[in-house]
């Protein structure tokens, strides 16, 4: 089955505005957005071989060395489906742009097969 890699973005400010929020504020979304994102999960479990996770700060490296960088990406999952729509299609009304300040998914196909593990 096609796997796609599914890219969660959120915006710095975005971040920033919601982290300006009262702290029981930011707690109740916490609450409500975990438990939505968790049965999300759950009903979508069969189409995820990785349920990849958040990241945090980014580092890139260049010809020009190493440095701090920023990015919109805060989290990723693999996602198995039948085409880039059907992937899509997953991720509607998701909680991370509807209860949280996330502002979208991106979702590409992985054009290589997966590297078996080294034992």
């Amino acid at each position: 089955m096609p796997r796609f890699l599914a890219v969660y973005t959120m915006q710095p400010q975005d971040l920033a505005h919601f982290r300006a929020l009262p702290k029981a504020e930011q707690d109740a979304i916490d609450a409500l957005g975990l438990r939505q994102w968790t049965d999300w999960e759950e009903g979508n479990i069969a189409s995820f071989p990785d349920r990849g996770g958040m990241v945090g700060k980014t580092v890139r490296v260049t010809k020009d060395g190493i440095a701090e960088a920023v990015n919109p990406f805060c989290g990723y999952i693999v996602v198995e489906a039948d085409s880039i729509d059907a992937a899509a299609r997953l991720f509607e009304n998701h909680p991370h742009f509807v209860t949280f300040p996330g502002d979208g998914v991106d979702i590409m196909p992985f054009l290589t097969e997966p590297v078996p593990p080294r034992n």
